[in-house]
């Protein structure tokens, strides 16, 4: 069963099925919204078709209602309307893009800034045959439209329902886009339940933290004892007792004064030179971040009755990986997760998927060799155990390379020796690269497409076509495409190993809610809010990362669970092709202990 939801004037939301009548079956005012979804949740486990699930779900979760399957439509729309998949479909005009839907990561016209660093069963969540309708860069926050999405008129919301099942029934993909419109959905319930039920804070472990790290809580205005010693140690062998540590370019021009020849004040280039200001400069950095980022101000902003509640934005990049719009979840340093502590009679189940881009490379591109490579063992011992290099530092840096398209340096030298191992897996990156530098969109395996470049990148190449175009205007049009490159070659990785970090989570949290079913009551953690105050629920969620907080009686079912999702997963994308994607999972009471 399908229900579709949106505005019925002022004040009214109207329900529709339909697969009955565009006509709706039920009116009702916003604060009987909740109650009247629960009755129906109960009794029919529909799919729910809303505009945006990040303003309607928030308020079923805050009266302890949870659904289990949605359709959302703002985040099925950025990919449908931009997938390779649906260009014919679009190019006939007949399904035109209404107005009122907010732009997507995928119209930025700018890659998102990279880090260097079906034959199984379907649960309920990947029980696609509604999507088959009547026929058998990126930003963090999505732009606002002309209309907030929650006040769309249930006609309008029935009408995007509709265009958007007719893209797929007609794209060149529909059983791959079908599985990826229900995990984007599914991904967008999780990062409001993650919101609703935050992740578990020890505000005075975390107080220890700084304290032992940057000392005693400084006065207003004024930095912490340890940052103000290293600054006064590094003045002092910079030989500048006025350097501002906190300004770059006072610090650049301090330090080649010093003799020493840096280009930027970045950690990793500091590290390549030896002269004693480095160490205390390199401590002063680190301690800097951990101040600006997750100090006393972060805490009292954000940490809130023992919970850290972060706005997640899934979809949110254009690879489809998720951003946040505060509070920086995805990049809590190691030295606060001691912080996160699970609740008295509940514990943490921590797994992060091990070398999750190798394994996903291997399986697009069906490499059969690069797969055994990672077949019950560590990836990158697997390619030193395969002669591929010499050492496992090696391995990883030859893998990286050539994901990021690497030509120089230690990854430059490596990457042939991959190619030579594993030439499928090569070839489907360089092909992606090659369809960047010619400006071309590339796609994951599930049908999410790549941004094309923005209109200075075509102007350049266009530029350089030109008769009268200078060898420099050659060089830099060129030097632009191997960087779009770079970016295109990265994304059909990325993005794929996104897509399998959906289908992971959605199946999880379809186990968790069937463990907590089977479950005689137990511990309770009111903190996290009366949807999930009882039940097993996830917490945390980092690209190929999760944590469930659990009552300590069931950490092995969910541990299990966790495990069985991962393979179903695997086997959503990859059917029967042999690639593994095995887990680092512990159950601890701490975060920080998972790495112990």
């Amino acid at each position: 069963m399908r229900i579709v939801v949106g505005a019925m004037g002022p004040g009214r939301v109207a329900l529709v099925d339909p697969s009955v009548s565009s006509a709706p079956f039920e009116t009702l005012a916003l604060h009987e919204f909740p109650s009247v979804v629960r009755a129906l949740e109960s009794a029919h486990r529909p799919r729910w078709i809303w505009a945006d699930t990040r303003r309607w779900y928030p308020r079923l979760l805050a009266d302890g209602v949870r659904v289990e399957r949605c359709h959302d439509l703002v985040l099925a729309s950025a990919i449908v309307d931009h997938s390779t998949a649906t260009t014919a479909a679009r190019a006939s005009g007949v399904h035109p893009r209404p107005e009122w839907l907010p732009m997507g990561p995928a119209e930025a016209g700018q890659p998102v800034p990279v880090l260097p660093a079906a034959s199984a069963a379907h649960s309920a969540l990947f029980d696609l045959g509604d999507f088959d309708g009547e026929a058998d860069a990126a930003a963090l926050e999505p732009a606002t439209g002309p209309r907030d999405v929650l006040g769309v008129p249930v006609d309008d919301v029935l009408a995007e329902h509709a265009r958007q099942l007719a893209l797929v029934a007609e794209s060149d993909r529909p059983g791959a886009l079908r599985l990826l419109l229900a995990a984007e959905s599914a991904g967008a319930l999780i990062g409001a339940e993650l919101h609703a039920a935050g992740l578990p804070w020890h505000r005075g472990v975390h107080e220890r933290v700084l304290e032992t790290e940057l000392g005693p809580k400084p006065a207003p205005g004024r930095k912490p004892a340890r940052m103000e010693e290293l600054a006064a140690e590094v003045r002092t062998l910079l030989g500048a007792s006025a350097v501002n540590l906190d300004s770059q370019v006072d610090l650049l021009k301090a330090l080649r004064r010093a003799g020493i020849p840096v280009e930027s004040t970045s950690r990793w280039e500091l590290r390549e030179h030896e002269h004693p200001a480095i160490e205390p400069l390199v401590a002063y950095k680190k301690l800097a971040r951990l101040l600006s980022a997750n100090a006393w101000s972060w805490l009292d902003e954000w940490v809130v009755d023992g919970r850290f509640r972060p706005d997640y934005v899934p979809g949110g990049t254009a690879t489809g990986r998720w951003a946040t719009s505060g509070g920086g979840a995805l990049q809590l340093p190691k030295n606060v997760r001691s912080a996160v502590v699970a609740d008295p009679g509940w514990t943490l189940v921590v797994a992060d998927a091990a070398q999750l881009e190798p394994r996903v490379l291997a399986g697009l591109a069906h490499d059969e060799a690069m797969a055994a490579a990672g077949r019950g063992r560590d990836f990158y011992s697997g390619i030193v155990g395969a002669g591929v290099v010499e050492t496992r530092d090696q391995a990883k840096v030859a893998i990286l390379g050539a994901m990021y398209g690497a030509t120089t340096g230690e990854s430059g030298r490596l990457v042939p020796r991959l190619a030579r191992a594993y030439p499928r897996a090569m070839a489907l990156v360089d092909r992606a690269a090659a369809e960047g530098e010619r400006g071309a969109s590339v796609t994951t395996l599930l049908g999410r497409s790549s941004p094309p470049p923005g209109a200075e990148w075509r102007a350049i190449q266009s530029l350089a076509s030109q008769p009268e175009a200078t060898s420099a205007d050659e060089r830099r049009a060129r030097s632009r495409a191997r960087d779009w490159g770079r970016f295109t070659r990265n994304f059909v990785v990325q993005g794929t190993a996104a897509e399998w970090a959906l289908c992971w989570m959605a199946g999880l949290r379809s186990r968790l809610a069937a463990i907590a079913g089977d479950a005689e009551p137990g511990a309770m953690a009111s903190r996290s809010g009366a949807a999930f105050e009882r039940m097993p629920h996830l917490v945390y969620y980092l690209h190929d990362e999760i944590i469930v907080h659990t009552p300590v009686e069931h950490a092995d079912a969910v541990a299990a669970a966790v495990m069985q999702s991962a393979t179903e997963a695997g086997r959503l994308l990859f059917v029967d092709f042999p690639v593994e994607f095995p887990l680092d999972l512990a159950i601890v009471e701490s975060y920080a202990s998972a790495d112990a």
